[in-house]
């Protein structure tokens, strides 16, 4: 009886323990504790101001110039036009892409091919920065099937170099996408971003395949850079530790992009998650849906699936309509 007695009081007292160990661990990592926050989200212009499409259905190989809504604004993204449109309707921070071209240069554009937005054919890296400003970037869209071209001709040797993106707007900062794996487009971007001054490569955040963004971050310090690897490596930590508040080296003076789907699982997301890796220089991305295909929180409907007191930096590829919400 007495053996019983002992037994049953050693449960409650486990229970007890475990219930405090639950509470401390929910108290450690609720946002609805935290004051709400004054902060604006920070808005991340995807390419610009660009056309958008439908999302459904895509794969790798699908050309979306071919498929955009009716246009509603005259920009096509990844152009100097199209930044500058961002910038003005209230983007804090605008994406794009760049490709290492045949004379040592890099070209800002997105596809890895030409065939699909362009006049011209082929790889785009296995041209010469001058061939491809000869190009229309706007030559491929249509909203109707093919019937009409409302960009044809209008995006004559707008594809830009990282140069002239650069020297265009010397105080903003950037998102910049490597479009492949190789770690030698890793070195020429490094090289290319070790003779630009401390504080501009501060105001810089470069993303893309494992391979060039390792070059990237072993040869440029102080430039936060972000892959599947060093993503994957910063969270499967964090989800072990970070319910105590501790934050893994790996996720100090990196970027994150979390998708949508996975952000309810993150320890203190989304105020308590941001201030702590804020207090280690990482900067975090909320992105719509899985984070597929560059998608975006771009309308009010989208708008009301973002947190309370979430304000880090939001990916849209429509700054116009989420600023205006923003705004309000």
């Amino acid at each position: 009886m007495k053996a019983k007695k002992k037994k049953k009081k050693i449960g409650k007292r486990v229970a007890v323990i475990f219930a405090v160990f639950i509470l401390v661990i929910f108290i450690n990592n609720s946002s609805y504790l935290m004051n709400e926050s004054t902060e604006d989200p920070v808005l991340l212009a995807h390419v610009g101001m660009a056309q958008t499409y439908p999302m459904d259905n895509i794969k790798n190989d699908t050309c979306t110039a071919e498929r955009i809504y009716e246009p509603e604004h005259p920009y096509i993204g990844n152009t100097i036009p199209s930044m500058e449109a961002a910038f003005e309707e209230g983007a804090d921070i605008v994406e794009f892409d760049i490709h290492p071209t045949k004379d040592g240069k890099f070209a800002v554009f997105h596809d890895w091919t030409l065939d699909c937005r362009t006049d011209g054919h082929g790889v785009t890296r296995e041209h010469t920065l001058e061939e491809l400003k000869q190009l229309d970037v706007g030559y491929g869209y249509t909203a109707d099937g093919g019937e009409t071209f409302p960009f044809r001709g209008e995006g004559v040797g707008l594809m830009p170099s990282l140069d002239e993106v650069l020297n265009r707007f010397p105080e903003q900062p950037f998102l910049i996408n490597i479009k492949s794996n190789d770690s030698e487009e890793g070195e020429q971007l490094a090289q290319y971003l070790s003779t630009l001054p401390k504080e501009r490569i501060e105001k810089l955040s470069v993303y893309g395949g494992d391979a060039p963004i390792q070059v990237l971050k072993e040869e440029v310090p102080g430039l936060r850079v972000m892959s599947m690897e060093t993503l994957k490596s910063c969270l499967i930590s964090y989800e072990s530790v970070g319910w105590s508040g501790y934050i893994p080296s790996s996720c100090k003076n990196t970027q994150l992009h979390i998708p949508e789907k996975y952000a309810p699982w993150i320890w203190g997301f989304p105020a308590k998650f941001l201030n702590r890796m804020e207090s280690v220089n990482t900067k975090v991305v909320f992105v719509a849906g899985e984070g597929k295909w560059s998608e975006g929180f771009d309308d009010r409907k989208d708008f009301q699936r973002i947190p309370e007191n979430y304000d880090g930096m939001i990916w849209t590829n429509r700054v116009d309509r989420l600023a205006e919400i923003v705004k309000e």
